[in-house]
């Protein structure tokens, strides 16, 4: 059975795709994926592949940690 841990990647892509003034399918012609995949990004409904976080922290020329965050959630069924 997996482990569900309840943590999660926040990110800021619509913050820094909007203080560029770029559309959504600008960003995802720069870093490679689909409009769709920015859009459910931005809504928090998808974690990118490490890959993908790092295309776009250096599309941004900026730290993955800027953009994306590690958030720890309660593990509660460790023992």
């Amino acid at each position: 059975m997996k482990k569900d841990f309840g943590d999660s990647i926040s990110n800021r892509v619509y913050e820094y795709r909007v203080l560029a003034r770029m559309s959504q399918q600008e960003l995802a012609e720069k870093v490679g994926v689909s409009k769709q995949t920015i859009f459910v990004m931005e809504k928090g409904n998808y974690v990118p592949t490490l890959l993908l976080a790092y295309r776009i922290a250096e599309y941004f020329k900026v730290d993955i940690n800027d953009i994306f965050t590690y958030v720890k959630g309660n593990d509660q069924n460790d023992n």
